[in-house]
């Protein structure tokens, strides 16, 4: 598998306003039934539009703004096809992915 991180949001910047906006909405919701609305697991969503979501747009005790996508999305090398992680539920698997991930001399991330 590897990462096609480079549709997901992962600056405050690159998070679309209108989901910042929903979010916000969200959490002044009192029938909110999560933390944050970023860890809802919609599996209506087709995976481009869960590699879009971010799980958090906040800043940090450190004062860094952080921005974490609410799916990891990887390709699978022999068939192609995408799939998106949640970054809760299936925690387990992106750890095994990343585990497969290697680093080359230019510190370039190459995958198996």
């Amino acid at each position: 598998m590897t990462n096609q991180n480079n549709k997901q949001p992962l600056t405050p910047e690159q998070v679309d306003f209108e989901q910042k906006k929903q979010q916000k909405q969200e959490l002044e919701n009192e029938d909110n039934n999560v933390l944050n609305p970023g860890d809802k697991v919609d599996e209506g969503k087709s995976v481009s539009e869960k590699a879009q979501q971010v799980a958090v747009d906040a800043p940090d005790i450190t004062g860094d703004h952080i921005t974490v996508p609410t799916y990891f999305v990887t390709e699978d090398k022999e068939t192609g096809e995408e799939e998106a992680l949640h970054h809760v539920k299936d925690a387990e698997k992106i750890s095994d992915v990343i585990r497969q991930a290697r680093v080359d001399e230019d510190g370039e991330r190459k995958w198996r």
